[in-house]
């Protein structure tokens, strides 16, 4: 009688965790439908073969458990049919295929709201296809590397280019430090040539204001060489120093950018962290938010330090943080390594150093502002007034015969100055307010 009892009580036992394994089988099998990312697909399918063979574990604890049971056999009279005597092989459980949640719904008529609502945003929810992108090679990289490869990777290695590679890394543009300076030498070896073809026409033909436009030049050829010799050299030189400079200008771009979304994200991260969760897992919650699409980048590579090159968190958050354009990031990036570990309070860090980031970001706007009002006070003063004044004078001097100015000649330098000038303040209040 008690073997009897305990086989009972072990095939109750095992049949109770074969229906868990089945009901968390039919959810995983539900997701797997609905899921389009093939990371997850893999992490799913993994767990659906582990539940499989913990099933068929559990089916054989039940059968060794229905052995041990000992029943007499009833007997057999006229009006009873005969039994027939199975072996217990047969009683193992045909697999078949899971029923999904629209059929459970049908046949269990009591199904939770809870779950019809999920079921309800699973239909809702618009299937993605994930596109691959596939980046093709450059062309005029390509050249400039066939070129100059071995070249820039010897210059390289001196410290005059030293500066040049961390600022091309911590500028984020997709070149490698050698094809970037095959670029520069390229472009560079382009505009000499471009500096010689501007040379010859200016040898020989002069730019005026009134019609022709071109004319010959009436000068000497040693006058005309005296004076137009210095393009050969400022075209190049300026290419290269505009070349060399540039990933210097996306990088103070992207500090700006990043400066700008990071108080609001730390304020986001300290009330992540107030619920006490795993400190790596901050950071895909404000991935998935999408709010902060240039910290975004930062918080993808210390995603990738963690899950792919397997260092622990404080290792990921310095390397990220050497890497950064933003001083601002690498700071609080730093401290949040220090925080952990020497084990202090990840909520109370956040808070203080939202509170400091959002009085500088309260500062920096004003400062903006206060600019904003000055420039525009030069604007008017030297795009609108000066140009009138100027332009009048030039009028009473052309009409009274102290200038050799005509008319179409003063309204076609009022007009190249007021251009110029414009582009020159547009320019500069893009680089200022880019971040906006």
């Amino acid at each position: 009688m008690i073997n009897r009892i305990d086989g009972l009580t072990k095939l109750k036992h095992s049949i109770s965790k074969e229906k868990k394994i089945v009901k968390e089988l039919n959810n995983l099998f539900n997701s797997l439908q609905h899921t389009r990312n093939p990371e997850e697909n893999k992490i799913i399918e993994s767990q659906i073969n582990s539940l499989k063979t913990s099933l068929k574990k559990t089916n054989m604890e039940g059968l060794r458990a229905l052995e041990g049971i000992n029943i007499s056999r009833p007997l057999i009279t006229k009006s009873q049919p005969k039994i027939e005597k199975k072996s217990i092989t047969s009683l193992k459980p045909k697999t078949k295929k899971l029923p999904s949640l629209e059929s459970m719904q049908k046949k269990n008529p009591k199904i939770s709201s809870l779950d019809k609502e999920t079921l309800k945003r699973i239909k809702k929810k618009k299937k993605k296809v994930a596109k691959k992108k596939v980046r093709k090679p450059n062309p005029y990289v390509k050249i400039a590397n066939r070129c100059c490869y071995k070249f820039s990777t010897k210059l390289l290695k001196k410290s005059f280019f030293r500066t040049l590679e961390r600022d091309l890394v911590k500028s984020k543009m997709q070149f490698t430090p050698s094809s970037y300076i095959s670029v520069i030498l390229f472009t560079t070896f382009l505009s000499i040539i471009a500096g010689a073809l501007i040379f010859l026409f200016f040898l020989f033909f002069n730019i005026g204001s009134t019609l022709p436009i071109v004319t010959k030049a009436i000068e000497s050829a040693g006058e005309r060489v005296a004076k137009v010799f210095w393009i050969l050299f400022a075209v190049p030189i300026a290419t290269f120093l505009i070349m060399y400079f540039y990933p210097s200008l996306e990088k103070k771009t992207a500090a700006i950018k990043i400066n700008q979304e990071l108080p609001f994200a730390t304020i986001h991260m300290a009330a992540i962290s107030g619920s006490m969760i795993e400190p790596n897992k901050i950071f895909s919650i404000i991935i998935s938010t999408g709010e902060y699409p240039n910290l975004e980048k930062e918080f993808i590579k210390i995603i990738n330090e963690i899950n792919i090159y397997g260092n622990d968190l404080s290792t990921a958050l310095r390397n990220v943080a050497f890497n950064t354009p933003s001083t601002k990031l690498a700071e609080l990036l730093n401290g949040l390594a220090t925080t952990i570990n020497s084990g202090g309070d990840l909520p109370e860090f956040f808070d203080k150093r939202s509170q400091t980031l959002l009085f500088e970001h309260r500062i920096e706007k004003e400062k903006n502002t206060k600019s904003a009002e000055t420039f525009m006070d030069i604007y008017i003063s030297v795009v609108i007034a000066s140009p009138m004044i100027l332009m009048l004078l030039l009028m009473m001097m052309s009409i009274s015969g102290l200038s050799w100015l005509s008319t179409s000649m003063i309204t076609l330098i009022m007009i190249l100055g007021v251009s110029l000038a414009n582009v020159i303040f547009l320019t500069f209040l893009h680089i200022k307010q880019s971040s906006e």
